[in-house]
């Protein structure tokens, strides 16, 4: 795997993390009432608890 290539993974993951991040930020900004109807808090954990245990940033890769 040449350095370019891992540089690029790199960047698409923190790409794909700061979106996920911005997505949370303005969900999390929306009444409360309209987060439960959506399912945000339990959507939300049970794909926390499957992307940290992929350990992408530890690389796992």
């Amino acid at each position: 795997m040449s350095i370019l290539s891992t540089i690029g993974r790199f960047a698409a993951e923190y790409s794909a993390a700061r979106n996920r991040f911005l997505t949370e930020r303005q969900v999390r900004s929306l009444p409360f009432e309209i987060q439960k109807d959506i399912g945000w808090p339990d959507s939300y954990t049970r794909r926390d608890v499957t992307r940290s245990s992929l350990g992408a940033w530890a690389g796992s890769k």
